[in-house]
């Protein structure tokens, strides 16, 4: 233990010179709370703060939990301009994110696999699942069902978390907590401008009754007209010399309630987003109209409470729905562009049901009981004039148990263990366990051996989706879900003025990895492939300097192979972030930057290059009370980089946004 101290000891000291560890007492500020509290938190409470989003489903130090939690607070919003739940997330060690101009697409330590919709994160809202019915998808671009503002703070956990969440936590789980009235008493209203005719606005209001009530209202808008693109694989007189003109528009507005009285939580969120495809993407026409629609909703019901001094229980009750449709021109058996329309139908609805006891001396143990009726999974395609090509109808149900356990084994010993049970109409039984021994050596240093199991079902698009012709698609109702074992060691070092490093060794086995592949007659079916395996490591330091200056950087180096020791797609071997920011102005304004690089990646055929990425932000310009102004620019040196298309796609590669100024004005009253 004192070799692995004295090495992150000497990491951290590369960002600024280390100093004599002081041990801090914990913080007691309630996790739940919509204050801004948590948002200006400095460093070394951070450390302490209590996440709700721990691997053991109960409330825990970052220093207890066993993984590698990261939090992004509301302040690292706002220094930084993310607008979008992808951006921030793309600033964590280990995460990318690509984007194919129409979704944005997470991976995580080297797998992001093609035809992947962000089915192997398990996305929650407040501790809600809302990966929907059909796709299994988590929505983290402007596809995304909360208005960036509204987040109080971000908590990813990564690794493997079916052992407490069930499916879809293959490699991580995110979950956003929002704000509430008492951080946004008052009406405010946010309005800003970017290039390429981008406009954004959201007015919300808060309200925070002495008797403890609490309601937050938000409705938000945005709309941009993107940019002509050019793509050389369709430079030819007939389709305009590769320039699609005025298809790359993005434009969706949202809803977002909650209300808190007691115990009880109701909340609610809606979003419709319509995004044009300017690829001609899955054999469409190039530079013809064609276009996506997505909407998404929920409501959630909620209580928290204890049932005796040492008992505590949780319930809940939710109902989401999302619904999704496309539209484009694709070539009849004579070539000539036929319009066809495509979408599907999801609908669902489920409950879960936890106690905590801690009545046994140093000893904590939480069981519970999650169900889901996946009451609509319905996916249709059709041409016109109107004719039949795919109309799927599907419903399914899922159940879990699952029981944690965390034994303080002896003065700075913690052994915590779970296990769940999970069952499915489509892939039968599945059981995870997973199993973490902590040794905190003193106050500075502690290490965590994890190892755990995790799987995904397969979703309907996957299984049930299938249209003729070319570039179609082929059903597989006998896909296998996937699954994946880890082995972790994780070494974490606190010093002094504050400061925090951590260094996690990795090791992931991946089996029956479901891909979307090209078939000999050029149609694309999804297939369980064999296997494929990750090493790697993760340096990430965070900082503070004096009572300014934050730092945070990280440095990743993955090797993920398949059985036949080729890389994978769409796979990095290095990632390399670097986050600052710092007051201006005695504290009337903030600077941010951030720099993220990554490494070369293989497409289908070819390679892409590698690239870094610079953006900056000058905010919170406070103009008068509650009104600040920010100033952001995105890809500050016009980078010009580009992620791997995939299968359904005739490019290799697609190109990144360039340059983006971005304005905005935040007002209150």
């Amino acid at each position: 233990m004192r070799a692995a101290r004295l090495a992150l000891a000497v990491a951290a000291g590369a960002v600024t010179t280390c100093a004599a560890a002081v041990p801090i007492p914990p913080q007691k500020i309630n996790p739940d709370s919509g204050s801004d509290e948590l948002a200006v938190l400095p460093l070394e409470q951070l450390l302490e703060l209590q996440v709700v989003t721990s691997p053991s489903r109960f409330a825990q130090a970052i220093a207890d939990a066993p993984s590698a939690v990261v939090v992004l607070t509301a302040q690292d919003i706002r220094d930084h301009g993310w607008r979008t739940l992808g951006d921030a997330l793309a600033s964590l060690p280990g995460l990318y994110v690509t984007n194919d101009r129409n979704y944005s697409y997470l991976g995580a330590r080297g797998f992001l696999r093609p035809g992947d919709y962000d089915s192997r994160f398990l996305l929650l809202i407040d501790g809600m699942r809302t990966n929907d019915a059909v796709y299994d998808q988590a929505m983290v671009g402007t596809d995304g069902l909360l208005d960036m503002d509204l987040v109080q703070r971000i908590e990813y956990v990564p690794g493997p978390g079916s052992a407490v969440y069930g499916a879809n936590a293959l490699f991580g789980v995110i979950n956003v907590i929002t704000r509430t009235g008492s951080s946004k008493t008052g009406t405010q209203v946010a309005v800003a401008g970017a290039g390429f005719g981008e406009k954004r606005v959201r007015v919300t209001h808060g309200w925070h009754g002495q008797n403890g009530a609490d309601a937050v209202l938000s409705a938000s808008a945005y709309t941009r007209r993107g940019q002509d693109l050019y793509f050389p694989e369709y430079d030819t007189p007939d389709q305009n010399h590769g320039v699609a003109r005025g298809l790359d528009y993005d434009r969706s507005h949202s809803l977002y309630a909650k209300g808190t009285y007691g115990g009880w939580t109701v909340s609610a969120a809606y979003v419709a987003r319509t995004k044009g495809i300017p690829t001609g993407s899955f054999g469409a026409v190039f530079d013809t109209p064609n276009y996506t629609r997505d909407t998404q909703s929920f409501v959630r019901a909620g209580y928290a409470g204890e049932l005796a001094p040492d008992l505590g229980a949780m319930v809940h009750a939710f109902w989401g729905r999302a619904d999704y449709f496309g539209i484009g021109s694709y070539p009849d058996d004579a070539g000539l562009p036929r319009a066809s329309g495509d979408g599907d139908h999801a609908a669902w609805y489920g409950a879960g049901a936890q106690l905590t006891w801690s009545g046994l001396p140093s000893q904590k143990i939480v069981a519970g009981l999650d169900v889901q009726r996946n009451r609509r999974r319905d996916q249709f395609n059709y041409d016109f004039p109107y004719s039949v090509q795919l109309d799927d109808h599907r419903a399914d149900a899922r159940a879990g148990l699952f029981i944690e356990d965390e034994v303080q084994l002896a003065p700075g010993w913690i052994l915590n263990a779970g296990l769940r049970y999970d069952w499915d109409d489509t892939t039968g039984a599945n059981t995870n366990p997973r199993v973490a021994l902590i040794w905190h050596a003193n106050a500075s240093d502690t290490a965590k051996l994890i190892y755990g199991t995790a799987y995904r079902a397969p979703n309907a698009y996957e299984l049930y989706y299938a249209f003729p012709g070319e570039g179609g698609q082929l059903a597989n109702p006998a896909l296998h879900a996937e699954h994946i074992s880890t082995r972790e060691l994780i070494l974490e070092h606190r010093y002094g003025d504050p400061g925090f490093a951590r260094l996690a060794l990795f090791r992931y086995s991946t089996r029956d990895l479901i891909a979307q592949q090209t078939l000999d007659d050029g149609m694309l079916q999804f297939l369980n492939t064999d296997h494929a395996t990750a090493n790697g490591a993760e340096l990430s330091i965070e900082r503070q300097v004096g009572n300014g200056l934050r730092l945070r950087a990280s440095h990743s180096w993955q090797r993920v192979r398949d059985s036949g020791g080729a890389a994978l797609v769409n796979s990095p071997q290095r990632l390399f972030k670097l986050n600052a920011a710092m007051p201006l102005l005695g504290y009337r304004a903030r600077l941010a930057g951030e720099i993220q690089c990554m490494s070369a990646r293989r497409t289908e055929n070819a390679m892409t290059g590698g690239y870094c990425v610079t953006n900056a932000t000058l905010g919170s310009i406070r103009l008068a009370q509650h009104t600040d102004l920010s100033f952001s620019v995105y890809n500050l040196f016009d980078a010009r980089y580009a992620d791997p298309a995939g299968p359904a796609f005739r490019q290799e590669a697609l190109m990144r946004q360039s340059r983006t100024l971005a304005l905005k004005l935040v007002g209150g009253f």
